[in-house]
């Protein structure tokens, strides 16, 4: 919403003039204050007083040159100056304006001496839009084009403000809020303000001479969908003329952010900005039947719109209930033939043109969701919907019908051509009668809201100069609050509150401590997801986000077992399942990257995954759990990469004793299963030979594998399926990926949090190679080294994995690091060698492995 504060001065004297910067930023401030956030303030008409008016006595072309030429005006008292001018739409003798050296136009553009192609410009001839009067730019401002004489009016030399009646202004962009409807026009704003600096409002008064004879003898209006409109007016106007508007209502059109386009239409839209009340002017020599009805609009049928668009009407929206709000209304001729989508934009059929005469100016009240959802589904959203969505005033029909004959009245006059007739009163259709909201508040439960000590008169005195009707209430202590008309947004006890402290002002209300001496904190989950966060992104990885409802398709071929869950009305026919896994929505993540050169990238994602399970009458319900998903597409990330990512990870979190698992190795070690409905932890979309589970040991791992106790898997890691890959669209390579239940990882066992003996005497290193399958976990592999070095092992660290020359197919090299240190001593070489000797024949022994030289 753009408010002018010349147009805001008309309707309440503020104590602000236009060309005082520090004033219009107090204003800004104060309407900040009320709500009504300024987004922009824009000084506007700067340099239009130092603009003259100039005729063109003579036009001749440059030597050269062949898209400018030189142009001769006489600017007044005899004085004639040269210019170059490269707009080619005015003739000699037109009066045009001229910014003379020295000149500084809006924006900041000064004016100064040029020579193009040899010829001296002593100023410049400015187009529309360069003195932002509109957004013209075709050719130069031509504002007379007499045969002979100057008209009346036309005077050489006279600044072009005091010509158009114009001087500096100040446009304030507001950000006007869906419960603030009323701030949708330049009285609501004046209202506010008004009543902040205790000004009186002087809101228009239309004065009419009405003719024989009456609007409602000329023309008729019908209401067919009383559930899509309660009240529906028009009034008649006989001998119209769609002539320019004074220059005066075009420039505030324009600083609106509207085009002018003739006296008719102009007037409609001044009057929607000026009161909030959209209204729409139709040819009635174009009506067929002369009148217009309201009714639902019929499946299939369509209508040119004034911008020229085909619109097909009649499409209901599945699921509601509210037969009002499914229904689109469309406004007919007595013939049933549509000429305007109610609310929304008129027809193209019946608008009013250059052979217009007698205008039907249609004004009513439609439902405002009807409307919003009707300019939703058609892609049209105008100033007249907007309004209508957030709710206009049932009672303020009339008055702005008015308004509009007024301003075409007082348009023709000054246009110098005959005034409109306007026919007596107003055809009318009323489907409910408008009766104001009344409620009972309490001025103890406002104060205890808003942490203030106003009393019931001190609320009502704020209250009465923005529209309520505030007068004691039954009950003691009570105030009875009367909402005025154009206020719709107000419907309770705690709306009042607002308005109280809207007025009263928020920068008085003085802010009160808690009384409670308790403040919120994260819970265990929260925190765990937070550090689980700042750990993968220290690993380099960036958080994504993919959607939730996704494609039945995909997530069958990610090869996710679980039941899912169907949406009854899926918004898109391909998405119409909710995830079941995580994976699908990151690849195809990964898959955008990839399209935009950007392929070597860490995702991570932490979201909900979701599934039927059966609950304990039967029936299936839906199951949600939150996982957590790592995706490794760097170079060089694979299997051993996303290993050393989760061992980052659960260092990291302090995780005890984790396992990797691989399927067909340790079975009966734990049972990958628990989770109601199939959202278990799962291999499903990677490689069958690189992929296993992720198991933490509920008590430390014996040598015996009935020392360990069957736990369910946390989580899955290994490489991505290449035949997934291609299935998606991707490049077969070596992807990374981990994939962890959120729950099971926040009740794995934890280290102790207890610091640690450290040794004073030197630890020694030991580097071990093994030759071993790739169907060995290197996981198992680490835990015999451990076990068997003893007490003396600090740690086991795996740092190299190879394959190729020297490795039989199938075989892969994994070097690990063995520090030993004793808290008593230093280690001999022999305590050192017995330890290797133990480490070896432990592996050689329990696993399919070879030492390599």
């Amino acid at each position: 919403m753009r408010a002018i504060l010349s147009w805001l001065r008309e309707l309440t004297p503020l104590p602000v003039e236009p060309g005082d910067r520090q004033a219009a930023a107090e204003l800004a401030s104060e309407l900040d204050s009320l709500g009504l956030v300024v987004e922009r303030v824009e000084q506007v008409g700067q340099g239009l007083d130092q603009v003259v008016l100039a005729r063109v006595l003579e036009i001749s072309p440059i030597s050269g040159a062949d898209r400018i030429r030189r142009v001769v005006v006489d600017r007044g008292g005899g004085e004639s100056v040269e210019v170059v001018c490269g707009a080619w739409n005015f003739e000699e003798g037109d009066v045009v304006p001229l910014a003379p050296v020295g000149a500084e136009l809006p924006g900041g553009f000064k004016i100064g001496r040029r020579t193009m192609r040899g010829q001296v410009s002593d100023g410049m001839l400015c187009s529309a839009r360069e003195l932002a009067l509109s957004d013209d730019h075709a050719g130069i401002l031509v504002l007379a084009r007499p045969a002979g004489e100057l008209p009346p009016g036309v005077e050489l030399g006279r600044s072009l403000a005091e010509h158009l009646g114009i001087g500096r202004d100040v446009v304030f962009d507001l950000d006007v809020e869906p419960n603030r409807p009323d701030c949708l026009s330049m009285l609501g704003v004046a209202r506010d303000l008004a009543a902040r600096y205790g000004l009186p409002l002087f809101p228009p008064e239309p004065r009419l001479e009405e003719s024989e004879p009456s609007s409602a003898e000329l023309a008729s209006v019908e209401i067919e969908a009383p559930e899509l409109c309660s009240r529906f007016i028009a009034r008649v106007l006989t001998g119209a003329r769609p002539v320019a508007s004074p220059p005066l209502l075009q420039r505030r059109l324009h600083l609106a952010g509207m085009r002018p386009i003739n006296l008719l239409v102009d007037a409609s839209n001044y009057v929607m900005l000026e009161l909030g009340q959209p209204n729409h002017p139709y040819d009635l020599d174009r009506l067929g039947g002369r009148g217009l009805r309201l009714r639902a609009a019929h499946a299939g049928e369509s209508l040119v719109t004034l911008d020229g668009e085909t619109r097909i009407l009649g499409t209901r929206e599945p699921r509601r209930r509210d037969e009002s709000s499914s229904r689109e209304a469309v406004i007919c001729n007595l013939n049933d033939l549509p000429v305007g989508i109610a609310g929304v934009m008129g027809g193209h059929s019946s608008e009013i043109g250059e052979a217009t005469t007698a205008v039907l100016l249609e004004v009513a009240h439609f439902d405002q969701v009807a409307v919003g959802r009707t300019a939703r589904r058609l892609g049209l959203r105008t100033e007249a919907s907007v309004r209508f969505e957030r709710g206009v005033d049932p009672a303020g029909l009339g008055r702005a019908a008015a308004r509009f004959c007024e301003l075409v009245v007082s348009g023709a006059e000054a246009a110098g051509v005959a005034p409109p007739k306007v026919a007596r009163g107003i055809a009318e259709a009323a489907a409910a009668s408008f009766e104001p909201t009344r409620f009972r508040v309490r001025p103890a439960r406002v104060n205890a809201l808003l942490g203030t000590s106003l009393s019931g008169a001190e609320m009502a005195s704020l209250l009465s100069p923005v529209g309520f009707e505030v007068r004691p209430g039954g009950a003691q202590e009570s105030l009875e609050v009367v909402v005025p008309s154009f206020r719709p947004d107000v419907t309770g006890e705690v709306d009042i509150a607002e308005e109280v402290a809207r007025t009263f002002g928020y920068r008085k209300i003085v802010p009160t401590e808690r009384r409670s001496p308790a403040v919120g904190a994260l819970d265990e989950v929260q925190l765990l997801r937070r550090r689980i966060r700042r750990v993968l992104a220290g690993v380099g990885a960036h958080e994504a986000w993919t959607n939730s409802i996704v494609s039945e398709q995909e997530q069958l071929l990610s090869g996710i077992g679980a039941d899912l869950v169907r949406l009854a009305n899926p918004m898109v026919g391909d998405e119409s399942v909710m995830r079941a896994g995580l994976l699908p929505g990151l690849l195809k993540a990964l898959r955008y990257n990839s399209g935009h050169r950007n392929g070597a990238v860490r995702l991570f994602e932490i979201g909900e995954v979701f599934a039927l399970s059966s609950a304990a009458d039967g029936r299936a319900r839906p199951d949600e759990r939150q996982r957590i998903a790592v995706l490794l597409a760097r170079r060089g990330d694979g299997a051993e990469e996303a290993v050393r990512v989760w061992q980052v990870l659960a260092d990291s979190l302090g995780l005890a004793r984790v396992r990797l698992v691989q399927p067909g190795f340790e079975q009966g070690a734990f049972e990958p299963a628990g989770i109601p409905g199939g959202l278990e932890p799962s291999l499903a979309g990677l490689h069958p030979a690189r992929a296993a589970w992720l198991v933490a040991d509920k008590t430390p791992a014996g040598p015996e594998e009935s020392d360990r106790r069957e736990v369910p898997a946390i989580g899955s890691l290994g490489e991505i399926d290449p035949e997934l890959l291609e299935a998606f669209g991707l490049a077969a390579r070596r992807i990374g990926w981990i994939e962890l239940d959120l729950e099971r990882l926040a009740a794995a066992p934890r280290r102790p949090e207890l610091a640690e003996p450290v040794s004073r005497f030197p630890s020694s290193d030991i580097d071990l190679a093994f030759s071993v399958s790739d169907e060995v976990p290197a996981a198992r592999v680490e835990e015999t080294v451990a076990l068997a070095a003893g007490e003396l092992c600090e740690s086991v660290r795996l740092f190299d994995v190879y394959r190729g020359e020297g490795l039989e197919e199938g075989q892969r090299s994994l070097a690990f690091r063995l520090r030993l240190v004793a808290f008593d001593r230093t280690l001999t070489d022999e305590e050192v060698a017995a330890v290797r000797r133990r480490c070896i024949e432990s592996v050689e022994e329990a696993l399919p492995a070879k030492l390599r030289a």
